[in-house]
């Protein structure tokens, strides 16, 4: 069996499954947030009662992320139903905007909070949960009223997906990151590529990646349809993982002989960084292909583009020189904004590199215009924008206006553009 295929058969209390089978899976964790939690709430009282309690308090985790500073008064409302159900139902695993608790975007926060590990199978209520995948766990999206059963029930019956294998091998170039490598593969088969199947990412240049990059990855295998995306844990998973959690998990591993629906493979070191042009992440296209278009602004952060690493990378293109276009900073947790104090390049912190760039005041954490918002969020476009982003969906509308055009782009490609306002290669700076 595959790795998907076990934890599945796991999760399940069966010896084997093959895909195709209807199986009922038992959730290790339900995750929710603003956006979403409400209508979970709704469905789990409407069909377990109004006084029924939920199937594992402990299993239950609520991050609130993504309409949290704005005036907007029903995005306000939302969050206050969810403060009244933690109390309701004496939650333990609430992350509070306006108290020490909240953390920020809830797919970079769940593995840093030690919510994420090896063998588990973890449902959210957002379609990049499939972010999780990146520590060996079966991590995928769901919809409200499959949300609200699992909150009563603990359970989903969900259909074995078919494992299509990425094999990435080779040295990773100077400024290519894990977006561009994602950004390849998309490109490759396409928005519906690899529709309700599992993507398992292995090979020499996926163990050479740190766990924030794996996350990039696994977190777009939902844009070529992915029911989820997969990275076996190595000793490099488990030392992540082991950190932040005392509970314990067994890791699962494919067997040498299973079988997969495809198998692409790659060698790292003859690609080169692309951006996913207007209005789709399969529309791919080499970067120095596209020197010429001229950009509005520039934006670094969300789940996909706002870890340490990001702007890691950002900073070390940006070190020492000024943006010439509006450049925005969304760290994705209130521990990766600690973050860019404390890391430094030749003894300057990634904050002070940015702020000598010119860089528009940072943005606290949240996922802010990465899914459009209230008119007042930060980052939000309002007009016929060009905008280069780290961000994981450019679909018509995405980050506001249905006239602004979103390019998707490495944290490399988005800072060497902040620099020249044109779509610039990062080897070129």
């Amino acid at each position: 069996m595959t790795i998907t295929e076990k934890i599945l058969a796991k999760a399940a209390g069966l010896s084997s499954v093959k895909p195709g089978d209807n199986i009922w899976v038992n959730a290790d964790i339900l995750l929710t947030h603003d956006v979403c939690g409400p209508g979970t709430i709704g469905i789990f009282k409407r069909e377990f009662g109004a006084d029924a309690k939920v199937f594992d308090k402990e299993k239950i985790v609520i991050i609130p992320d993504h309409y949290i500073y704005t005036k907007d008064q029903k995005a306000h409302r939302n969050v206050d139903i969810l403060r009244d159900f933690v109390k309701e139902q004496n939650l333990p695993c609430f992350y509070n905007p306006g108290t020490d608790s909240y953390c920020g975007v809830c797919h970079v926060a769940m593995p840093d909070l030690g919510h994420v590990r090896p063998g588990e199978t973890i449902f959210g209520t957002d379609s990049h949960t499939c972010t999780h995948g990146a520590l060996g766990a079966f991590s995928t999206g769901i919809g409200n009223t499959d949300a609200g059963f699992i909150m009563g029930a603990g359970k989903l019956l969900i259909k074995v997906p078919e494992t299509i294998r990425f094999v990435l091998d080779g040295e990773m170039p100077d400024f290519l990151s894990a977006k561009d490598l994602i950004l390849h593969m998309i490109g490759d088969i396409g928005v519906d590529g690899a529709t309700y199947c599992a993507m398992e990412f292995t090979g020499s240049a996926i163990k050479s990646l740190s766990i924030d990059e794996r996350c990039t990855i696994c977190n777009m295998a939902v844009e070529a349809g992915a029911k989820n995306g997969i990275i076996a844990a190595d000793e490099k998973a488990m030392e992540y993982v082991s950190g932040r959690t005392k509970k314990p998990f067994e890791a699962l591993y494919s067997d040498d002989d299973c079988v997969v629906k495809a198998e692409y493979r790659y060698d790292v070191s003859k690609l080169e960084p692309v951006v996913a042009k207007p209005h789709l992440p399969d529309n791919k296209a080499l970067v120095r292909e596209c020197k010429d278009i001229k950009v509005d602004h520039v934006y670094i952060g969300s789940c996909t583009g706002g870890k340490l690493e990001d702007f890691y990378m950002a900073a070390k293109i940006m070190k020492g020189r000024k943006v010439a276009v509006r450049t925005l900073i969304v760290p994705a947790t209130r521990h990766v904004e600690q973050g860019l104090f404390d890391t430094k390049i030749d003894g300057q912190s990634l904050r002070s590199i940015f702020e000598d760039a010119g860089v528009d005041p940072i943005a606290p954490p949240s996922c802010a215009a990465c899914l459009g918002g209230p008119y007042d969020t930060f980052g939000r476009t309002h007009g016929e924008e060009v905008v280069v982003s780290t961000t994981n969906r450019n679909f018509v509308g995405r980050m506001g206006s249905k006239k602004s055009m979103i390019y998707l782009a490495s944290p490399y490609t988005a800072a060497a553009t902040s620099l020249t306002g044109y779509i610039t290669d990062p080897r070129d700076i």
